[in-house]
């Protein structure tokens, strides 16, 4: 399969996931994929396929210099494995903020913003997690 459809499919692969987690995060069809991070665990074999078809055409690479990461970079297998990365972690991030949640009790309505930047833009959603976790425990 194409790097490019594959890019497709895996958009559509996390898409319900991430709504299924802001709005029905406690639905027993949730809890099973986050249970069993299943989308996380196909992602991972994505990623597998696609940074090795990467590495077989463009060689190993210095992960140490920002040049020859830019290099693979060019390649459209490694920029899919690249996103599909992002993909990933981000959604193991938002899943576990719902598990870290189920003892935390944060309001939904609260979440939901903090996924959706996780799911957007990764870091700076797990960054507001962190603040709604410090301030419902009481730390600041």
């Amino acid at each position: 399969m194409s790097p490019k459809e594959m890019f497709s499919i895996a958009g559509m692969l996390v898409m319900p996931m991430w709504i299924l987690m802001m709005f029905l995060p406690k639905w027993k069809g949730t809890q099973v994929l986050i249970k069993f991070k299943i989308i996380p665990i196909l992602l991972s074999l994505v990623y597998t396929i696609y940074i090795y078809q990467a590495l077989q055409i463009g060689g190993m690479v210095d992960f140490g210099s920002l040049a020859s990461v830019k290099e693979l970079f060019t390649e459209d297998n490694a920029v899919l494995a690249g996103w599909v990365h992002y993909l990933a972690f981000d959604l193991l991030i938002g899943m576990w903020m719902l598990e870290e949640n189920s003892k935390l009790n944060i309001h939904q309505f609260l979440l939901i913003p903090c996924l959706f930047a996780t799911f957007m833009f990764g870091p700076l959603g797990y960054l507001l997690f962190t603040i709604l976790k410090t301030i419902k425990k009481g730390k600041i």
